[in-house]
This record gives C-alpha cells, sequence and structure tokens, in this order.
C-alpha cells in the first residue's frame, strides 16, 4: 500500500499524490469532523476538499464511515470502486472509533500487498501511527465518548513505526499544542517525525 502523509491539506507534493493513483477515484473520508455539529462548516469543508482532489486531477466521492458501521462487508466491496481514500484532519480520536466501527481499519490491513493508496493529513496521518498517545495533547480523546458514547481507543492502525506530529512551527492554530505533544514524544521516548504545513511524508506500508 503506498502512503502520502500530510500536515496539512494536500501539502507540496500533489502532482505525486496525483501519480500514485492508477485508478483515479479516490473515496474522500471526513470521519474525523464527526464531533462537530456545525453543519456549515463540515460542508464547506467537504467542498473544499472535494475540488482540491479534483484540480490535481483525482474523481473523489465522500465517503461516510457512519454508512457502513456493522457493514464491513458492504464496506470493502465499495473500496473495490477506488484507487485510494483521502482522509481529511479533524479528531484523531474519532477517527479512529469510526474506523474501527466500519472496519476499515482491518480492510485497509488487509490492502497492504496492493497498489491502494492510503493519503490524508493530520488526523488523516496520525490514525495510522502505533499509537495515539501524545496526540491526546492536541485533540481530545473524549470528544469521541461524547460522540459515540464508549471508551477511547488508544492504538493506532501501525501503518509506520513512528508517531507524527503535523503542524509542528507552522502557526496553525494547533502548532503550541504540538509542541507539547513532541515533549510527550521525547520524554516518553516515542520514535516520531514532525512535518510542518507543506511537507509530506512519502512511503509504503510493508508490515511483515
Amino acid at each position: 500500500m503506498k502512503l502520502y502523509l500530510s500536515s496539512y491539506h494536500l501539502g507540496d507534493q500533489a502532482p505525486q499524490l496525483a501519480a500514485m493513483f492508477h485508478n483515479k477515484k479516490v473515496a474522500l473520508i471526513s470521519n474525523a469532523l464527526d464531533y462537530s455539529t456545525d453543519k456549515n462548516r463540515l460542508e464547506q469543508s467537504i467542498q473544499r476538499e472535494l475540488a482540491d482532489l479534483q484540480s490535481i486531477g483525482l474523481q473523489p466521492e465522500p465517503l461516510d464511515l457512519r454508512d457502513y458501521f456493522g457493514k464491513s462487508d458492504e464496506l470493502k466491496q465499495k473500496l473495490t470502486e477506488f484507487g485510494g481514500v483521502w482522509v481529511r484532519g479533524g479528531n484523531t480520536f474519532v477517527l479512529r472509533k469510526a474506523f474501527k466501527y466500519s472496519g476499515l481499519d482491518t480492510i485497509l490491513e488487509k490492502l497492504q500487498s496492493t497498489d491502494f493508496v492510503y493519503a490524508g493529513y493530520s488526523a488523516g496521518a496520525c490514525v495510522i501511527t502505533p499509537t495515539l498517545k501524545g496526540i491526546h495533547l492536541a485533540d481530545d480523546p473524549y470528544a469521541v465518548v461524547e460522540r459515540y458514547g464508549e471508551e477511547v481507543l488508544w492504538d493506532g492502525l501501525g501503518f509506520v513505526d513512528y508517531c507524527i506530529a503535523p503542524h509542528y512551527q507552522s502557526g496553525h492554530a494547533e502548532s503550541d499544542d504540538i509542541e507539547n505533544v513532541v515533549q510527550y514524544f521525547k520524554e516518553t521516548g516515542l520514535t516520531y517525525r514532525t512535518l510542518r504545513d507543506g511537507e509530506v511524508i512519502i512511503t509504503e506500508f510493508t508490515r511483515e
């Protein structure tokens, strides 16, 4: 599986992102914003993401994981229509729970030996790291409890072997919080990489 992990929106390697897709259809996943009740913000966000992806020649289609909670077989079939996913930012803990409830976490793991593309930014990048500990200093882990009424999941998908600190020294609204995240990574001995807004990690998921 090909991985494109951005700090914020498409980042500075957008042409490479487009080139990674053989099938240009991409599923736009916005469930990191499931905690929000601001319908106007949600709609504007989706429209911006669609426009960004279309601007580089991709063919995006919104995919709400809530439609597939408890229906992982249906989601697996739906994903065969796409060359990959674009997972936008928001709350990492809410996103992780949506992955779990829909079965997307397990589906993606089984696609590791394919040319499927996993791409995303901020929460969309953090969710595939080994652990969500540390990112709790930037994202409220209990927003997921308010939204879904169950326990927090602290494990990431582990598609990379390091944590990610997005918006690092970037003037983003969360950049100050990310300084605390980086300090947590240092103090606990977690391997990590920082990403300034605009920066991108391009790699592959090839777990042994």
